[in-house]
């Protein structure tokens, strides 16, 4: 023990009075950082990795989308925003199937298509999802088996579902045969866009809506019971506790399975893929694919920063609301 101080008694002895000094000053500063600092300062070099690693691609697909567009080459002569100017205004019609932006067609155009189905499969995943999770987060016999089975649907591979309702909606499919008997689709619903959003929001909901009941009940959960129990005591009805203590304290768990749901929808390629193969509802994620495995990559790195622009500024908004919603503001 005795020769191990003397040792280490050696070793500091060996170190300059400078360098000694500076590792002193470096140990007070950290010793007088405010707990918030010091973690900042632990959690920087992570924080600075995992920028690089996502910006790198934006940066480099904006980069790539400032060349035209040429097969001879990966970038073409540099262009600046011309890519965008004319696929934003409609000049890239010979390039694009269908056009970017046109409202008098809703269904036949790109951004307006991805627009409806990301709103109709967030209100009607998010709807349903709570619904499933206020259910489950009630006590009955066989909870375990129905929370299993709402799970099913959520861990069949994207492909197989589209399969499914490929098959449920070709002429004389199953499905087909219901609505069509109901007057809401025709003989032959996946040639026609607007039938063709309305299937594809169909499968998101069978798939997705258990992930959001998951999310939601987690929330459920964690309500305080001493709440309802003095809701009770004061004689408030059931719909009055739903309206006065569940609801307000689901917001922020809504909130958050609605962000991952517009994601979800915004950036959905599989499923319009392998109901429709591309063909009749155009949607911003076909029509980077699309562009890009005809090798025009100008237009397609254009495209996909349209669709990343887009999916971050709705993730902002969103952000910023739960932000609110958890300070009280909502």
């Amino acid at each position: 023990m005795a020769s191990s101080n003397r040792t280490a008694t050696r070793q500091e002895s060996m170190v300059p009075n400078s360098l000694r000094r500076s590792g002193a000053r470096v140990n007070d500063w950290v010793e007088n950082l405010s707990e918030t600092k010091f973690a900042y300062l632990v959690l920087a070099p992570t924080l600075v990795i995992f920028t690089a690693i996502a910006l790198w691609p934006i940066l480099y697909t904006f980069q790539t989308s400032l060349y035209a567009d040429s097969f001879s080459q990966f970038h073409g002569a540099f262009v600046g925003l011309q890519n965008y100017v004319e696929i934003v205004t409609g000049q890239r019609g010979a390039i694009l199937i269908r056009p970017f932006f046109d409202l008098s067609n809703p269904f036949q155009s790109i951004l307006p298509t991805t627009i409806i189905y990301t709103v109709l499969s967030v209100v009607l995943i998010t709807a349903l999802g709570f619904v499933q999770a206020l259910v489950l987060n009630k006590t009955f016999r066989g909870r375990s088996i129905v929370r299993t089975a709402v799970l099913i649907p959520w861990a069949v591979p994207i492909v197989i579902q589209g399969m499914i309702f490929y098959l449920m909606f070709i002429p004389g499919g199953f499905g087909t045969q219901i609505l069509h008997d109901l007057g809401l689709v025709g003989a032959r619903p996946l040639s026609n866009s607007a039938s063709t959003v309305g299937i594809v929001t169909l499968a998101a909901i069978w798939k997705r809506s258990a992930y959001v009941a998951l999310i939601v009940l987690a929330g459920l959960q964690s309500i305080d019971e001493h709440l309802y129990d003095v809701a009770k005591v004061a004689g408030a009805s059931r719909w009055q506790q739903f309206r006065m203590i569940t609801f307000p304290q689901a917001v922020p768990t809504l909130m958050v399975a609605m962000l991952l749901t517009s994601i979800g929808s915004m950036r959905v390629y599989g499923q319009i893929d392998a109901i429709s193969n591309c063909s009749t509802m155009p949607s911003m994620t076909c029509a980077v694919v699309g562009t890009f495995n005809g090798s025009l990559y100008g237009t397609a790195s254009a495209l996909a920063f349209l669709t990343a622009l887009l999916i971050g500024s709705v993730s902002m908004i969103y952000l910023v609301v739960l932000s609110r919603s958890r300070a009280g503001g909502i």
